[in-house]
């Protein structure tokens, strides 16, 4: 029997299966391209990279950080710089004293600008009769001390008096006190608070009645102070409490004007 001997024909049929066929230039440099991008995690991993090789891997691996240098030192310096910082104990300390003594300004400011009472006006005023007599102008409260009205006013009353302290006589006369019914009859009061403004020889000019802006009463007084012949708010009334509403009583002493 013959032997078969091996067909190198038949084997060159067979290589074309796998042979690579040739490709084209633009084609192998593409290929290349990727063989060389591949290549970088398998030279990362050699246990004895080629000295070449490896500097151009890190090479490669330091450019591409290159550009976060900026934002790895902003990290960094907002590491060093921590959290936000919070006031401590002191601050707190600060804030609160500073609060305190603005609290404390605040009420000894409403105290003096608005802390009158009635009572206050009361002992500070003139006598009645003594204003009369003194020749000059005079203002005539009458009052009570269940008055809202009354107690609202008190502060610009007190503001008014002490501008033209000396000038102007202030007199308040309650009326609760029977002691002023022939002057309430005179003045026709109605209802109160009741301004009267009277000049130098006792003489009304006109009055005002209840709740008004303060300028009533200043230009009124100012106009006295002056010795104008009229005032420039002779009969207004505004909100005020009702004089029927009196509590009637007897006071004993005589130079008592309240």
């Amino acid at each position: 029997m013959a032997r078969v001997a091996s067909n190198p024909v038949g084997l060159h049929r067979f290589r074309p299966c796998f042979q690579v066929a040739q490709l084209p230039q633009h084609a192998r440099t593409s290929l290349h391209f990727r063989n060389e991008h591949r290549r970088f995690p398998t030279v990362s991993c050699q246990q004895t990279p080629d000295p070449t090789e490896t500097s151009t891997t890190e090479k490669s691996i330091v450019e591409p950080g290159s550009g976060n240098d900026s934002s790895s030192q902003a990290t960094s310096s907002s590491r060093d710089s921590g959290p936000p910082k919070f006031p401590n104990k002191n601050t707190n300390k600060q804030v609160a004293l500073v609060s305190t003594l603005a609290a404390l300004a605040l009420f000894l400011s409403g105290r003096l600008d608005f802390g009158v009472s009635l009572k206050d006006l009361s002992v500070a005023a003139l006598p009645y009769e003594e204003a009369l007599s003194n020749g000059k102008p005079t203002v005539v409260e009458f009052y009570a001390d269940w008055c809202e009205v009354c107690k609202e006013l008190a502060p610009d009353v007190y503001k008014v008096e002490q501008q033209y302290k000396g000038r102007v006589n202030f007199v308040l006369l309650n009326v609760d006190n029977t002691k002023w019914e022939q002057e309430l009859d005179e003045f026709g009061v109605e209802g109160i608070p009741h301004f009267a403004f009277l000049d130098k020889k006792g003489n009304e000019e006109g009055n005002v009645v209840g709740r008004l802006p303060e300028k009533y009463l200043l230009e009124n007084v100012d106009a006295l102070a002056r010795g104008e012949a009229s005032i420039p708010h002779a009969r207004v009334v505004g909100q005020f409490s009702s004089a029927e509403a009196r509590k009637v009583h007897q006071v004993a002493d005589p130079r008592s004007h309240g």
